[in-house]
């Protein structure tokens, strides 16, 4: 259960409560001060960060009986009604459920009628992104040709979702996240002025823990306090918000980088144990290692994170890894949380992602060292088979482009006999059948089957809609024979779809709905558009016809042989 009487009893009643908004609050008050004040306003920013109280205190402000003026006295019968929503001039509207066309055309009629309590009647529609477009159409008039008693404060949390039209007849602010000095300094005031004893670190935890944002910062210290009986200490607030400290990733860091399985298994294990969640644990991680790559690349970088409360802490761990390693985690740690979102056993992917960090860290080591591992005698052959082939090419072009006698050289073969160079990045992960896919991707029974894939995609997601999920990324290219070919944009979910138990309900579905037995074959998406370049095009064969006065097998380009000769034709990739 939320508590929230810190800030129903810490709520701004005047711009000078409010926290981290400065550049804003000087911009409303210079403008309440001259008497320019809009007739249209977007308050727009994180949730939390004062939209909503700048919006109340401004129409205090302008509607004191003692102003307008630049700060509401709180005293007089206007602050105070407006203070407890009394006043019906002052309407606070909650678009998320009054969003409807019907509710904007009795607002827009009510604001024709000049107000009856107070100076100047103010609509603040909170959360106005919600609004349906009828109901902005509907708004639209009225913020175009507005009566002068009439001021309008649109607040929301998404302002790329309102219309342009809606935007550019307001004056915008964009609030900010309040920063973590500036929530701590104002949590510590406020402990002080309730009579709670809290340690500096464990406000600075809970302003860590509200990204930014002041009310969910207060919202935290009032049910930590209510526990607590009055005393906050940092270990509290981390076992109550299944929080981590810091050094347990430090130590989670530690056991990667030693490659020591048992210890990263343990540590998951009681996480759990202690209740918190595998996709919080990997989001807290992931920002982790984003600070541990700050600390690596930028100096002084605990300026640029809130997060870091002992740098000297994070320049130990960080050390332990290279920028190219810290890179490849934070990759492998990004991918494996967008899967979790699907999962039913996200403990499970979390465990894999970290052993799979075990091996990644190896990577930059296993190449700055690759050229001791490798054999030293190999390392002499590939040398002198690189200076044979220089001289060869050095001849070759001497001899075969000056005068394109049409010599042969030592290592030419016929055309025919050599197999056409690869051209697709990936062989081992292509169908073994894929000309025959290519042959067959206009096929009758390929053009019934892509008709009916919609059908084919709803039932899988009526099977199990986490397949579903991942098999809308895949769209099918051919059918030959007894297989279905679909080619696939991302690799993840290529290979999630790969899988045994999520192919059998595939190939299920395919059965049922194209009428016979099927098996699926994957592919990515690049590789099959590659491979149909190459199949229409066939320029092995148009370089055989534009040189056939050459001699059979003869070309201008006799250094060609010779790298097949040297290299062997399964290395050599000819490009025009």
């Amino acid at each position: 259960m939320e508590h929230i009487a810190l800030y129903r009893a810490w709520r701004p009643q005047s711009f000078q409560d409010m926290v981290g908004q400065q550049h804003i609050i000087q911009t409303l008050q210079n403008a309440i001060r001259e008497g320019r004040t809009s007739h249209a306003y977007l308050f727009s920013g994180p949730r939390g960060t004062g939209k909503t109280s700048a919006a109340k205190i401004l129409a205090k402000a302008v509607n004191c009986d003692r102003g307008p003026a630049t700060e509401p006295c709180n005293e007089c019968e206007s602050c105070k009604r407006i203070t407890a929503g009394a006043v019906m001039d002052v309407q606070e509207i909650d678009a998320a459920s009054n969003r409807g066309v019907e509710e904007i055309r009795d607002l827009r009629d009510k604001v024709k009628y000049a107000p009856t309590e107070v100076r100047q009647k103010v609509y603040i529609i909170d959360e106005v992104h919600m609004l349906t477009t009828e109901a902005f159409n509907a708004l639209l008039k009225t913020l175009e040709e507005p009566p002068p008693h009439v001021m309008f404060i649109l607040a929301t949390t998404e302002p790329h979702r309102l219309p342009a039209t809606i935007i550019s007849r307001c004056q915008r602010f964009d609030f900010r996240r309040v920063s973590l000095e500036e929530q701590t300094d104002r949590l510590d005031l406020i402990c002080r002025q309730e009579n709670i004893e809290a340690d500096r670190d464990a406000l600075q935890y809970i302003a860590r823990l509200s990204d930014g944002g002041m009310r969910d910062a207060l919202s935290v210290l009032d049910q930590i306090s209510s526990f607590t009986d009055g005393r906050v200490t940092y270990r509290q607030v981390i076992d109550m918000t299944g929080g981590i400290p810091s050094e347990q990733f430090s130590k989670l860091a530690k056991a990667l980088h030693q490659e020591d399985v048992a210890t990263v298994l343990q540590m998951i294990e009681g996480f759990m144990q202690e209740g918190k969640s595998a996709d919080k644990c990997m989001e807290n991680l992931l920002y982790y290692f984003r600070d541990l790559l700050m600390i690596k690349m930028v100096p002084q970088a605990d300026k640029l994170t809130e997060r870091v409360l002992e740098p000297a802490q994070f320049q130990e761990v960080a050390a332990l890894f290279t920028k190219e390693q810290l890179f490849q985690m934070m990759d492998t740690l990004n991918r494996y949380q967008s899967e979790m979102k699907y999962a039913v056993q996200p403990q499970t992917l979390f465990e894999v992602a970290l052993l799979k960090l075990c091996s990644i860290q190896q990577m930059p080591s296993h190449r700055e060292g690759q050229a001791s591992a490798v054999d030293s005698g190999e390392i002499a052959t590939l040398k002198r088979q690189l200076s044979e082939m220089e001289k060869k090419l050095e001849r070759a072009l001497q001899a075969g482009l000056s005068g394109g006698s049409g010599q042969e050289s030592a290592g030419n073969r016929p055309a025919a006999s050599r197999a056409p160079a690869p051209r697709i990045s990936t062989p081992a992960k292509l169908p073994s059948q894929l000309n025959e896919f290519i042959g067959a991707k206009s096929s009758p029974e390929f053009l019934e089957a892509a008709r009916k894939w919609s059908q084919i995609l709803q039932r899988v997601k009526e099977e199990k809609v986490t397949v579903h999920a991942w098999f809308m990324d895949g769209e099918p290219v051919s059918l030959y024979e007894d297989a279905v070919l679909v080619a696939f944009k991302n690799n993840i979910h290529r290979e999630t779809t790969e899988k045994q138990a999520n192919r059998q309900v595939i190939e299920r579905v395919l059965n049922e709905q194209l009428g016979k037995s099927l098996r699926l074959v994957t592919m990515m998406q690049r590789d099959w558009l590659t491979a149909i370049e190459g199949a229409n095009t066939h320029p092995e064969e148009e370089f055989k016809l534009e040189h056939e006065g050459d001699g059979p097998g003869k070309s201008k380009e006799p250094w060609i042989d010779e790298a097949i000769e040297l290299f062997g034709e399964d290395l050599v990739v000819i490009k025009e």
